[in-house]
C-alpha cells in the first residue's frame, strides 16, 4: 500500500471559488462612488476656478449690497444737506427782495391812488366853479344833465331778468337778429330798447345796477355778459329812473318799448316787474371826462356914439 500514490488536497478548486460578495459589487461600487465621474470633474474644476475659498454664501452677500446700498444713500444725503446748507442764505435773501419789491410797489399803488382822487377832487371843483362863474349859476343842472353828479328823487324800479327756463330753446319774434334764436336770456338790445322807452317817458336819469347812464353810455354785449360802459353786469338788471312815479311807470309801458318788454314777458317768458318809488337814489356817472373844452367868452357889450 506503500507504493500507492497520496491523494493531495484539493486546494486548487477551493481557491477557485468566487467569493461571497462577488455578486454585490454593483452596490459595493455605489457606495464607493456616489457621484457620477462626471459631476465629480465639474465639481473639481470649479473648485480649481474659484480657489480654495470657492463663491460666498448667499446671505453674506445679501449683507454687503445692503451695506452698500445704505452706504450710497448715506453719502447722497450728506450731499444733499450740505448743497441745502450753502443753498439757504441765498434762497431766503432773494425771498426778502421780493417780498421788499411788492411791498414798495404796494405802497406806489397807492400813494397814485390817492393822488388821482386828489386830482380828482380837484378838477371838479374846478370845473363847478367855472360853471358857476361863466354858466349862470348852472353848474347844478349841468351836472345833472350830464350824469356827472350823484341824485336823489321820485322815481320807478324797472327789474328785468332772464326766463326761468332760459335752455336754449328755438324761438323766433323781435329778438331773432342776424340768425341767432331766442334764448330766453335777456340781450343787450332788449336793454337798449327798455333804456331808450325810459327817456321817451320822460326820465331825468337812469341807472342799470348802480351804473349811470349818460349821452355817451354805450350797452354792448361779450358772450353772454351785459356790457354798461365797457363794465360787465350780471342779472337780474335793475333800473332805476327818476320821474313822477306813477306818472313814468305810466308813460313807459304805453310807449312802444314798454309794449316790446311785455311781448318778451308773455311769449318768452322773460322775468319784469315795474313799481313806482317815493324816492330813489343814483350815483354820478365814473370815469366822465371832457375831452375838449374852450373858455367862455364873455358877451361883448354894445358900443354906439351917440349923435348930437
Amino acid at each position: 500500500m506503500s507504493g500507492m500514490p497520496q491523494q493531495r488536497p484539493a486546494r486548487d478548486g477551493a481557491s477557485r471559488r468566487p467569493r461571497p460578495d462577488a455578486s454585490m459589487s454593483l452596490l459595493t461600487n455605489v457606495v464607493e462612488h456616489s457621484l457620477d465621474d462626471g459631476y465629480a470633474e465639474a465639481a473639481a474644476r470649479r473648485r480649481k476656478e474659484t480657489g480654495s475659498g470657492g463663491r460666498l454664501p448667499s446671505p453674506l452677500r445679501a449683507r454687503l449690497g445692503l451695506a452698500a446700498g445704505l452706504v450710497l444713500a448715506g453719502l447722497v444725503v450728506t450731499l444733499g444737506a450740505a448743497e441745502a446748507r450753502v443753498s439757504a442764505p441765498v434762497v431766503a435773501k432773494e425771498r426778502q427782495e421780493l417780498i421788499d419789491r411788492i411791498e414798495t410797489g404796494t405802497a406806489e399803488a397807492d400813494q397814485l391812488h390817492d393822488d388821482v382822487e386828489e386830482l380828482g377832487d380837484d378838477v371838479e371843483a374846478r370845473r363847478a366853479k367855472a360853471l358857476d362863474t361863466h354858466g349862470n349859476g348852472r353848474s347844478g343842472t349841468t351836472g345833472l344833465l350830464a350824469g356827472s353828479t350823484p341824485v336823489t328823487g321820485p322815481g320807478i324800479k324797472l327789474v328785468v331778468d332772464d326766463a326761468k327756463d332760459a335752455d336754449g330753446g328755438e324761438g323766433g319774434g323781435p329778438r331773432e337778429s342776424g340768425g341767432f334764436s331766442d334764448t330766453g336770456r335777456v340781450r343787450d338790445r332788449d336793454i337798449q330798447r327798455v333804456v331808450n322807452g325810459l327817456w321817451e317817458a320822460g326820465a331825468e336819469a337812469v341807472s342799470i345796477n348802480g351804473q349811470r347812464l349818460t349821452a355817451l353810455s354805450a350797452i354792448r354785449a361779450a358772450g353772454d355778459a351785459i356790457l354798461v360802459d365797457n363794465k360787465p353786469l350780471a342779472p337780474p338788471y335793475t333800473l332805476l329812473a327818476i320821474g313822477e312815479g306813477a306818472e313814468l311807470s305810466d308813460a313807459f309801458q304805453n310807449t312802444t318799448d314798454g309794449q316790446y318788454l311785455y311781448v318778451l314777458q308773455e311769449n318768452y317768458g322773460v322775468r319784469t316787474s315795474i313799481s313806482p318809488q317815493e324816492e330813489v337814489s343814483l350815483p354820478g356817472a365814473q370815469g366822465l371826462t371832457v375831452r375838449n373844452a374852450q373858455p367862455a367868452q364873455q358877451p361883448a357889450e354894445h358900443s354906439g356914439k351917440g349923435t348930437s
